[in-house]
Order: structure tokens, then C-alpha cells, then sequence
């Protein structure tokens, strides 16, 4: 405990408004990140981040400050410009959205640097600064507030973020509903156009805000990644902007002290603790991650293995045949002595056979069979020989609706097209 306390310890204060801008910059990109990966508008996020360059350039040459009130108006006009161009390139262009944003961006953003590299003695601007961001330097520029030397850029950050939490706060309906279904919600009524222009005015507001932290090229990654873990992780919005908030702002103070003690970048660093981040909610995201997907198909075959097992024993009592065994392969022979475990199969002597409650089982997976091979034969022109591959998948998926509604279609027919009886169901 004591050498984690005495290295934070020694960050200092400046160290720590470092860290508490970058976190805040960090909720607030996330905020509205969130928003656009729900709308799969993260490629247009992405434009704009680069795109307001240019607005933030000349509003710079005209004698704004960075973060300041005429910047921020460039950088919004810069944004709806990037709309506009785009839009203008889908519908007398013929170029698809996509890539119309990535000629627009490019463009602008190329556009931008131009001006800032001619414009060097005039403003107080460089290309790595907007690129990476200086966030180390960032507690050297201060404002007084309540008689304390406070960073403009962590103020910027607050200001911003509680600006758009609000403004998401006051407009959640209409969020919400543009962000999962934007054809009803303008059948409904509502404003779905001043919705997106807000949400597209909100991301240009958090890259001003970010630029001097981490720049124009790693605000992306605070725009899309943590949101894009969340939605991994959650499935309703409120929760995703909750977590990718978490997820921001812890990766935002990680990477500063990793990066602190690895003597690098610290907006690379934060990036790359994001993209960190995805990856390991990529593995355990209980529904689509990696770890879950592959313990579900094991499940499966698993389970796919149990009641092949039941249904064969279930056929060999149907046939008189007593030489039948569990299965022959290791994991056929484990599935066995589970299902002995469970009272579904017992042996006697050297025939196994099925209890009662392993019988039910087996004839609820022969009677899926069978149905399904009874409806391909009424109607499918498929050959006898070809009906049982189809069949013997489809059994373990089948659930008693459906094999009702299969009943119903194929007259409630006691056999099968081979002739072989249909169990009842149970």
C-alpha cells in the first residue's frame, strides 16, 4: 500500500490537473460518443473531429483564444460545413456516405494544417500540438478562479461536459428515440433533424474541448472506443453512457500514469489503455463476448451429444437391439456418465438403458426428428435417403411450439416417410 500511495504522491499537482482534465475531457466525449456509435454515425464523428480544423484556425486568426467562445463558434461552423459538404456529395456526387466523409475530412482536415503550418508566427498553434495533444503542459496555463491558479483546459472540460450532459438530460426522449429508430421517431413527430444537428454540434463542442489534451487524431478514440466497450458490455442506453464514461475516465487516468512512468505520450497512452479496454470487454461481455460465445457453443455440442445419446438408446429399445452403447469417443463416453449421474441412463449387467425421465427426453428428440422429416416429405421434393441429415440437426433446436405448429401443417400423422412411429408428445 505504501509504495502506490508514495508514487501518487509524488505526481504533484501538476501531474494531477493533468489527469483531471484528461478525465473530464474523457466524459465528455464519451457522453456523446455514446450516442453516436448508437447511431452508427462514429465514421461522421470521426469527420468532424478533423474537420473543425480549419474553423478553429481561422477563428484563431481572427483573434480567438483556443477554447474560447469565437473558437468554439468556428469549430461548430467548420462542422456543419462537413455536414453539408458531405450530404452535397451523396446527392449530386453519386458517393456514398462513407465515402464522401472520408473525402470531406481528409480534405478539411489537410485544409487546416495547411493554415496552421503558413500561419505558424501568428498563432500559437503547431502541427504536433494538434495532432497530439499537450496535455503534460496543459496545468501551465491557468486562470484565476476563487483565488486559486485553476488550468483553462480542465475548466473548458468541466464546462463542456456539463453542457452536454445537460443538454442529453433535456432532450433523452428524443435521443433516445432517434438512436434506435429514426423512421418512427419522424413519423412520430418529433424533431429528428435538430436532434442529429444537436449531436453533431455537441461532438464539435468536446473535440474543441479535447484538442489540447489529446489532440485531433486521439479524440477519436475517446468519441468511439469507450462507447463502443459499453455497448459490449450493456444493452440500455442509459447504462452504455454510464459505463463508457467509467471506461473513459479510468483509461484517461491510466494512461497518464503509465505514461508518466513510461516517459511517453500521455494521449497515446490513453489510447491505447481504451483500445485495452475493448479488448478485454471483447472477451467477457456476457452476451457477445468471446469467452461467452465459445462457453455457448460447447454448451451446445455438449448438449447436442446428450441427447444423441438418449434419442440412440431410445431407437436400440425401439429395435430390439441390446448391443447399443452410450458412445465410443472420450467426450460420447463422458456424456455418459453424466447422464448416468443425472438418472437418465442406468446399465444393467452390459445393456444400458433409459430411465423414465431419460425415455421423455429421448422421445422429445425422435419426435423432432421425425415431424421435421414427416413435414420435408409433404413438403419438399427431397428423396427418402436425403430426409434424415436435415433432421438430425434440426432435432435439437425444435421447441414444443413449433413442433405443434409442425403437427398441425402435416395432419397430426402418426409416422414418418420411412414408416417409423412418431412419439406423442409429452
Amino acid at each position: 500500500m505504501d509504495a502506490p500511495l508514495s508514487a501518487w504522491q509524488s505526481l504533484g499537482p501538476m501531474h494531477a490537473w493533468a489527469i483531471a482534465t484528461a478525465a473530464v475531457v474523457a466524459a465528455g466525449c464519451a457522453v456523446v460518443g455514446t450516442l453516436l456509435v448508437v447511431r452508427r454515425m462514429s465514421l461522421l464523428g470521426d469527420a468532424i473531429s478533423h474537420a473543425v480544423l480549419p474553423g478553429i484556425v481561422v477563428a484563431v486568426l481572427a483573434g480567438g483564444r483556443p477554447g474560447g467562445p469565437l473558437v468554439v463558434a468556428g469549430a461548430v461552423a467548420a462542422a456543419v460545413v462537413t455536414v453539408l459538404l458531405v450530404q452535397l456529395l451523396r446527392r449530386e456526387g453519386g458517393l456514398a456516405e462513407d465515402a464522401g466523409t472520408g473525402v470531406v475530412f481528409t480534405t478539411l482536415f489537410a485544409l487546416g494544417v495547411v493554415l496552421v503550418t503558413a500561419a505558424a508566427s501568428r498563432i500559437d498553434l503547431d502541427p504536433p500540438c494538434i495532432l497530439y495533444g499537450i496535455l503534460e503542459l496543459v496545468p501551465f496555463d491557468t486562470v484565476a478562479l476563487g483565488g486559486a491558479e485553476i488550468p483553462r483546459a480542465f475548466l473548458t472540460g468541466v464546462v463542456v461536459f456539463l453542457l452536454v450532459a445537460a443538454a442529453l438530460a433535456a432532450t433523452w426522449k428524443e435521443q433516445l428515440f432517434t438512436a434506435f429508430d429514426v423512421d418512427a421517431a419522424r413519423a412520430a413527430g418529433l424533431p429528428v433533424g435538430m436532434a442529429t444537428i444537436g449531436l453533431l454540434a455537441a461532438t464539435a463542442l468536446v473535440t474543441v474541448a479535447s484538442f489540447e489534451a489529446v489532440g485531433a487524431i486521439l479524440v477519436v478514440a475517446l468519441l468511439v472506443v469507450p462507447a463502443a466497450t459499453a455497448e459490449l458490455l450493456v444493452h440500455r442506453l442509459h447504462w452504455m453512457v454510464l459505463v463508457a464514461v467509467v471506461c473513459g475516465v479510468t483509461a484517461a487516468c491510466l494512461g497518464y500514469l503509465a505514461a508518466w512512468r513510461l516517459n511517453t505520450n500521455a494521449a497515446g497512452m490513453i489510447a491505447v489503455v481504451l483500445g485495452l479496454q475493448y479488448a478485454a470487454a471483447a472477451l467477457v461481455a456476457p452476451d457477445d463476448g468471446v469467452i461467452a460465445r465459445l462457453a455457448a457453443r460447447i454448451a451446445l455440442a455438449w448438449r447436442v451429444t446428450c441427447e444423441d445419446i438418449v434419442a440412440r438408446l431410445w431407437r436400440a429399445d425401439e429395435a430390439d437391439d441390446a448391443a447399443v452403447r452410450p458412445g465410443h469417443t472420450l467426450t460420447e463416453r463422458a456424456a455418459g456418465l453424466w447422464l448416468a449421474l443425472r438418472g437418465r441412463i442406468v446399465r444393467d449387467g452390459r445393456r444400458w438403458s433409459l430411465t423414465a425421465v431419460g425415455r421423455q427426453e429421448a422421445e422429445t428428440v425422435v419426435r423432432s426428428h421425425r415431424l421435421w422429416e414427416a413435414w420435408l416429405g409433404r413438403h419438399a421434393e427431397v428423396p427418402l435417403d436425403h430426409l434424415h441429415p436435415p433432421a438430425e440437426w434440426i432435432e435439437h433446436h425444435l421447441g414444443a411450439d413449433v413442433r405443434r405448429r409442425i403437427e398441425a401443417e402435416v395432419g397430426a400423422e402418426e409416422s414418418d416417410p420411412h414408416g417409423r412411429a412418431i412419439p406423442p408428445e409429452r
